[in-house]
């Protein structure tokens, strides 16, 4: 069985890992810095929203390849890569506006929180009731 909808999701994701580097890349040459930030707290944000992509959404989706690979609903695969990739644009424009608090950072990593959460959950379900329901 080929992980279809996780592929797809991964891929969508892949072009918004795209973006946000381009975003660090442009601001790194506009501003000649090198390596790290040269101080700029423009380029910090855009470092840290690159960065914090690159902390969750890995794990995110290798849990959402696992779960299709074990059988879990299109519906329920569809909702989880859906709402990974809707948190991950919000947080990217919160955390991209505004180092403070932000309606799109607080809502992306929450939403990012409980898409993890509840991908595991239901992961965790699936192995429980498998190992009862195989003898």
């Amino acid at each position: 069985m080929t992980p279809r909808i996780s592929l797809l999701i991964a891929s969508l994701h892949v072009l918004l890992y795209l973006v946000l580097t381009t975003r660090v890349v442009v601001h790194r040459r506009a501003h000649k810095v090198g390596v790290g930030t040269g101080g700029d707290a423009v380029l910090v944000r855009k470092v840290r929203v690159h960065g914090n992509f690159g902390e969750y959404v890995p794990l995110a989706l290798v849990m959402l390849a696992l779960l299709e690979l074990a059988a879990v609903s299109t519906r329920l695969l569809w909702v989880f890569g859906v709402a990974l990739l809707l948190a991950r644009v919000l947080h990217a424009i919160g955390l991209g506006g505004s180092a403070g608090y932000s309606f799109g950072r607080f809502s992306g990593a929450l939403l990012t929180f409980l898409t993890l959460a509840a991908m595991a959950g239901v992961g965790m379900w699936r192995f429980v009731a498998g190992a009862i329901l195989v003898p």
